[in-house]
């Protein structure tokens, strides 16, 4: 069990991916994703192992959660920022979104 103190510290935002194209370069299918979490934030990269059900086109538009206080990570030539959630389904990574419109930035409790 964690304390709430170190749920505290995982920073979960809400952002818009802005674009999407395809990682060449991961070895596992991946996308790499421009996200924008707002004015306070700004954009972010990141690359999304989420190509199972998700073409790169369809994720233009879609607002997603992550976490944007990990620290930084190399996937081939993309400096992946931020990490999406998801749920990891038999398809493939299923991303959290929303029922109801949100602003870039906001912060998951």
């Amino acid at each position: 069990m964690i304390k709430i103190e170190d749920f505290e510290k995982v920073d979960m935002r809400v952002g818009t991916i802005i674009s999407a194209s395809i990682n060449k370069g991961a070895r596992k299918p991946a996308y790499k994703l421009t996200i924008d979490f707002g004015d306070l934030i700004g954009v972010k990269t990141s690359s999304a192992q989420i190509t199972g059900l998700y073409k790169p086109e369809d994720l233009i538009g879609k607002k997603i959660v992550a976490v944007i206080n990990f620290e930084p990570i190399k996937i081939s030539e993309v400096k992946s920022e931020v990490r999406l959630l998801g749920a990891d389904t038999s398809g493939g990574v299923c991303l959290l979104t929303f029922d109801k419109e949100v602003q870039n930035g906001m912060r998951i409790y």
